[in-house]
């Protein structure tokens, strides 16, 4: 791929009037509706059988007419159903894991790559990256959209890129303490072994070059960004993306506000609906988040359903719309008798103990007719000698006083819970 020019500033659309930026979607719209219905066998049926056309399209909100495209459509038309231009014009492919189904493949054209890089690049620079930065990329290579992402994106800023990828946390720390990069990008999750690993290699992450941690793939609270800021002595800003709307690079957060990711929206256009009736909710209200690609080429989606549940706030450091905190999603919310739960409600309760490691696991079971879930929770390293037993009746208390549920707490010694690699498998369902 040829270079892009590294990004100097605030790209115009970052610092455009509102009534610019909708005309523009506006658009883009149109163009991306009707490429969609031209070109894929899927979206001109999709559209013909909701009884939907592009041309009748006059205003964004007219967007809500149109169908939703959900996951399984993707494994339903698994690999290539769902490219609407000829597969000799797709330069690469993406796909997820396919852990709980047939991969959802994602296609790119050479316009589209252009267009990722740009994105990540404008992301780097709103987290604090500048060209002539190191990056250490930290997310997984292959056919995980999050390395190369990444790595494309950086090279387009005109940074170093550093591409170590997931996993060896010993050498991830050797090559970060040898290279000092000034940006590492990486799942929080593991960010958290790699602090955890130069402690105990005697080293104090704040006196790196390190400073701006680019953290997505997983929701994460203000209370590990605190603790990552604490630990690491950098700025740590969120990154969103997903692979079927483009991958990491859909939205980011700045780093002079730290105020919710701001979604690009000259390429994605966001809405929030009600995730059980579909229909869509007002900025501000809670819901779930809903992306319409404006630009892509090899693989268009619209109005395809994250399930990432969150809100759209009005713009801050930038005109776009922002969207709050990940709260969970709303497949995989689990109902434990009755009370919905997230993982990232039990996040917060373990990070106001100061003697409890942020690193857990929650296991379900059932007995009978009734769902169990424990928290499984190490000690943080200093705290041994603490009395689990009564540390554990405090946990047990602060999550059925602020969550309304029953749990069992199991504190292990530090190290005891099962660390990632890359995204930490936070629920082990045992129900099945």
């Amino acid at each position: 791929m040829p270079m892009l020019k590294p990004q100097q500033g605030l790209h115009p659309i970052e610092t455009a009037s509102v009534d610019e930026l909708r005309a523009l979607q506006l658009q883009r719209l149109r163009w991306s509706l009707n490429h969609a219905y031209t070109n894929s066998t899927f979206y001109r049926g999709h559209f013909d059988s909701h009884g939907v056309h592009p041309d009748e399209l006059r205003s964004l909100e007219d967007l809500a007419r149109f169908p939703f495209t959900a996951k399984q459509d993707l494994r339903d038309n698994y690999p290539f159903g769902m490219f609407a231009v000829p597969q000799s014009r797709v330069v690469r492919v993406h796909a997820s894991s396919g852990t709980t189904g047939k991969p959802t493949v994602v296609g790119y054209s050479k316009n589209d790559i252009d267009t990722w890089a740009q994105a990540v690049a404008r992301s780097i620079y709103a987290a604090g990256g500048r060209p002539g930065d190191k990056v250490h990329v930290s997310y997984g290579y292959g056919l995980f959209t999050g390395g190369l992402g990444a790595h494309y994106g950086a090279e387009a800023l005109g940074c170093m890129v550093i591409p170590m990828s997931g996993g060896q946390t010993e050498k991830q720390v050797m090559l970060i303490r040898d290279f000092d990069p000034d940006v590492i990008m990486v799942t929080p999750s593991y960010m958290l072994n790699i602090v955890d690993e130069l402690e105990r290699q005697g080293a104090d992450p704040r006196q790196l070059a390190l400073r701006t941690g680019i953290f997505g793939a997983e929701p994460w609270t203000d209370s590990m960004r605190r603790e990552l800021e604490a630990r690491a002595g950098i700025d740590a800003v969120d990154i969103y993306g997903l692979s079927e709307v483009i991958g990491p690079g859909v939205a980011q957060e700045c780093v002079e506000s730290k105020d919710g990711p701001t979604v690009w929206e000259d390429w994605f256009y966001p809405e929030i609906i009600d995730p059980a009736s579909g229909e869509v909710v007002p900025d501000g209200e809670e819901g779930e988040l809903v992306f319409t690609s404006l630009t892509k080429e090899a693989m268009p989606v619209i109005r395809y359903r994250t399930r990432d549940l969150t809100r759209l706030l009005p713009g801050s450091a930038r005109v776009m719309r922002r969207i709050g905190k990940i709260t969970g999603r709303s497949d995989d919310m689990m109902i434990i008798r009755g009370v919905n739960v997230f993982p990232t409600q039990i996040e917060e309760l373990l990070l106001d103990f100061a003697e409890l490691s942020p690193h857990y696991q929650i296991e379900l079971t059932r007995s009978g007719n009734l769902d169990n879930m424990a928290v499984k929770v190490e000690l943080d390293r200093g705290s041994e000698s603490v009395e689990v037993g009564q540390l554990g009746r405090k946990l047990q208390h602060r999550i059925k006083t602020m969550i309304g549920v029953s749990s069992a707490v199991d504190i292990g010694q530090p190290g005891s819970v099962e660390r990632s690699q890359g995204k930490a498998k936070r629920i082990v369902d045992r129900r099945k």
